[in-house]
């Protein structure tokens, strides 16, 4: 979520997305929490840009456009990260991002790659929209193309760490795959105690 809130800043600001300088000076001052959701909130945590919640915000059309190439820049990156360290070092702490087992957190002792196919993640991202109101069909969900991008940056490549377990989840329930991941979970803490 914190580049996606990085993106929506920088569009909300109307900043030239290709002003990599620009970009990356916003993402070295701007505060990002994501913080717990309300018990009955439709979703489980709020992400706040400098005090304000942009959760609704984060899955707009024009930020999925933006994210793959503001998340590509190495200054944005190292901003990025540094954050995400400083949240790891507070304790316990389960983690999603594109690059968090092979440069956020190299070290954690549990690394779960969760993949799914192109057609199980667009169906899934296009029901996420609808159910907050938004119109879309497969075709405008681009994770295709966002892969791409990812996966063939210079900086933090997308790819699963040598050490982590990778849970392929195109026919799975939600259920199913928090109770594949809990059961990874436990059998990595069993061998750590």
């Amino acid at each position: 979520m914190m580049y996606r809130a990085v993106t929506h800043a920088a569009l909300a600001r109307g900043m030239a997305l290709q002003d990599e300088a620009a970009v990356t000076r916003l993402a070295e001052t701007i505060q990002i929490n994501v913080l717990p959701g309300a018990a009955n909130a439709a979703r489980n945590y709020v992400t706040t840009v400098d005090g304000r919640d942009v959760s609704a915000e984060l899955h707009r059309p024009e930020v999925d456009r933006n994210v793959s190439a503001v998340s590509a820049y190495a200054g944005v990156r190292r901003a990025m990260t540094a954050q995400q360290q400083r949240i790891a070092e507070r304790g316990n702490i389960i983690m999603a991002g594109r690059d968090i087992g092979t440069v956020v957190l190299p070290d954690a002792e549990c690394k779960i790659f969760l993949t799914a196919s192109v057609e199980a993640r667009a169906r899934r991202r296009l029901a996420d929209r609808r159910a907050r109101g938004q119109s879309a069909t497969l075709e405008q969900m681009e994770i295709e193309q966002r892969d791409a991008l990812d996966s063939s940056r210079s900086v933090a490549p997308l790819r699963a760490a040598e050490d982590a377990i990778v849970l392929d989840n195109s026919a799975m329930t939600l259920k199913e795959t928090l109770t594949r991941a809990l059961e990874i979970i436990q059998a990595r803490a069993q061998a750590f105690a």
